[in-house]
């Protein structure tokens, strides 16, 4: 009668145990950071943690993390779907010497959404990219980029968004800048690929391109933004792929629109102005108007695709 009276106390003590322990690793659906916080923390509002990275593995699939405070929380990779949210403040991510942002989900990971909002990322002259979609990714990847601001990346290829993926899905940027970049502000690279979305974005003053779509499949729409001052072009297709810009800006590049290698760009009510080598470049693709178009003042050609249809 002892021994089954001292067996059962085993198990109730291993239950026990096991509870306690399967408690401790719990994830939350909304952990937190703070520039004060602690990474040994469990990321509660008041015990939060002290960066991203500490802050995601304690953090459930399609969970939020949530700052605190304008601290800085260092550079992240994700691997599954979430939310990071920077705050009203915008919390900083500070990528000297590497990416900010690595986003590598290559397995099914419940809505297979990433949002990344209120973020200020720094590239501090050294960094890579601001934010890096990883080939081939998931089919049916959807990124959210939300008022950002991604600037510094001048180490390597320095771009401040890289849409790498090979996959089908989405990337939309909307309300944020991308600004001095060694390579191009925003670059969606790699056949058959996600579509684009880019919405009131502005990329200025980077060494390449300001926006660039490349590869076959590849589609992007640009709408309400702007791409000045930018060293190659304002806006670039390249490698069969297709754009369409609309109520747009481009001006101060040196090329303010540019479509290469059997590439299409659509554009309608934008205005390319004061661009230094070309308003509009043809290197082997098309530029087709809808007749709305301001272009003026141009150093070089203004001339759209030539015998090319002005659209409905």
């Amino acid at each position: 009668m002892n021994k089954f009276r001292l067996t059962l106390m085993a198990f109730a003590l291993m239950a026990f145990t096991l509870m306690i322990a399967s408690s401790a690793n719990a994830q939350a659906t909304r952990t937190w950071v703070s520039g004060v916080g602690d990474d040994a923390n469990p990321c509660s509002r008041t015990a939060p943690c002290k960066t991203f990275a500490g802050a995601i593995s304690k953090t459930a699939i399609d969970g939020e993390i949530d700052a605190l405070d304008p601290g800085g929380f260092g550079a992240v990779t994700i691997t599954k779907s979430i939310t990071i949210d920077g705050g009203g403040t915008f919390a900083s991510i500070l990528a000297s010497g590497t990416t900010g942002v690595i986003i590598n989900i290559q397995a099914a990971s419940g809505s297979n959404t990433v949002e990344l909002r209120n973020l200020s990322i720094n590239g501090a002259v050294t960094g890579i990219n601001g934010v890096r979609v990883v080939a081939p990714g998931i089919a049916g990847l959807a990124v959210f980029i939300e008022r950002c601001v991604i600037f510094g990346f001048r180490g390597g290829q320095g771009r401040g968004i890289s849409d790498e993926r090979t996959a089908a899905g989405h990337l939309h940027v909307q309300d944020t800048l991308v600004k001095n970049c060694s390579g191009s502000g925003i670059v969606a690279i790699g056949a058959n690929g996600p579509t684009t979305t880019l919405n009131n974005v502005t990329s200025e003053k980077n060494t390449g391109a300001g926006v660039v779509v490349s590869g076959s499949g590849r589609q992007m729409e640009v709408r309400n933004c702007v791409a000045n001052k930018n060293n190659v072009a304002g806006y670039l297709a390249e490698n069969t792929s297709k754009m369409d810009v609309i109520d747009s800006m481009t001006a101060f590049n040196a090329t303010g629109i540019e479509s290469d290698t059997a590439a299409e760009i659509r554009a309608s009510r934008s205005t390319i102005t004061r661009n230094t080598a070309n308003g509009l470049g043809l290197g082997g693709g098309t530029i087709l108007s809808y007749g709305t178009n301001e272009v003026s003042a141009n150093v070089g050609n203004e001339t759209f695709t030539a015998g090319g249809p002005v659209l409905k």
